[in-house]
């Protein structure tokens, strides 16, 4: 798609003054996202919304929507800034439906900061700890039955290794070894995947808005502090466990490594960042946390790379039909990341228990 043509999505809505440049922004595996540049020098987000995986766009702005309601109420401090959506300029609808059916939104830019894939320092780990923990602190009073839920089964690990299994039946026997070692992978694991589930169920773990999609690169960083400012990419907010922000979140930035290296000996999950960003974390929200939470806190840790290697392969042996993909193997070999930094946290589980233990005083 042109430039210029982005540039008119971005002209239906509200904007000061008018676009002049859009180009692509961030390496997203979902929706298409671009910067907007306009004639005001004031900056915005243009995004396509992937309907295959949004179903209900209407849903997900409503949840936007009771979002920054919400947080408009809070006293934000350290200068946190909060993503706002805008209206279109003819009928004040959140969303435009362009001529091929697509749905686009334009969301407020978060300026003077940027985001990074791979931390670079505990420091900096801190404060993407800090970046959630602020985030779960100002929502967690916002009812979490005002928010819809806008990706049934989203985080829920047993639903994912139910499709695993039906797409595994209908795949035929392969003699690649990769995929060998990845589904005896899954299945020495299968008692992981009711954890958190199962604790819910029990009435230990409790239902909160969440953020869904936690990762390193959705923390926004002030370019000039290096102080967590901001959490993009809200299409996810839901409610769910906030485990599955917080193990999501060290699933992410504690692989020095990165998600989408091939080389495999160098993943695993470094625990100077995890205290790093399990104290940022925790001295934001720590008071939130009830003693079953943080009893199911290494739990998330090692579930979450679990669950995404195991939506990832899933993926890949569906032929690529969710992920954004490079080449035909690419879920393949994140998969296999994933997989690795699993059984590094699985490594380190008395020294990862001992480390909450600490941070907690619990």
């Amino acid at each position: 798609m042109s430039s210029a043509h982005l540039a008119e999505l971005a002209n239906c809505f509200a904007i000061d003054g008018l676009a002049c440049a859009v180009e692509p922004l961030g390496n997203g595996n979902v929706n298409d996202t671009y910067r907007v540049e306009t004639t005001s020098g004031t900056r915005y987000v243009l995004q396509r919304l992937n309907t295959e995986v949004f179903q209900r766009p209407d849903l997900v702005m409503a949840n936007l929507q009771a979002l920054t309601r919400h947080c408009r109420g809070k006293r934000l401090q350290d200068g946190w800034q909060v993503v706002e959506p805008l209206p279109e300029r003819v009928s004040s609808d959140w969303l435009h439906q362009d001529g091929d059916g697509h749905w686009w939104r334009l969301l407020t830019y978060i300026s003077g900061a940027h985001s990074t894939d791979v931390l670079s320092s505990p420091q900096q780990a801190a404060e993407i700890g800090r970046g959630l923990g602020r985030f779960h602190a100002l929502v967690h009073d916002l009812p979490a039955e005002q928010l819809a839920d806008t990706l049934e089964g989203f985080h829920i690990t047993p639903l994912y290794y139910a499709q695993y299994v039906q797409t595994l039946k209908r795949r035929p026997a392969s003699a690649d070894p990769q995929q060998a070692w990845c589904i005896a992978f899954v299945a020495a694991r299968q008692p992981l995947v009711p954890v958190l589930e199962q604790a819910r169920a029990e009435g230990l773990l409790q239902l909160r808005p969440i953020h869904g999609d936690p990762k390193v690169n959705n923390v926004m960083l002030c370019s000039a502090t290096g102080c967590a400012v901001a959490m993009v990419d809200l299409d996810t907010v839901k409610p769910g466990l906030i485990h599955t922000d917080i193990g999501d979140a060290l699933r992410s930035g504690c692989n020095p490594a990165g998600e989408e290296t091939t080389d495999l000996a160098s993943v695993h999950f470094d625990l100077v960042m995890a205290r790093a960003m399990l104290s940022g974390y925790l001295a934001e929200a720590g008071s939130l946390l009830s003693e079953h939470d943080i009893a199911h806190l290494y739990d998330a840790i090692r579930l979450l790379p679990f669950e995404l290697g195991l939506r990832f392969f899933s993926d890949h042996l569906a032929g690529n039909v969710y992920f954004k993909v490079d080449h035909p193997r690419h879920n393949l070999d994140r998969a296999l990341v994933q997989f690795r930094l699993t059984e590094s946290v699985e490594a380190q589980e008395q020294a990862i228990r001992s480390l909450i233990a600490e941070l907690t005083g619990r």
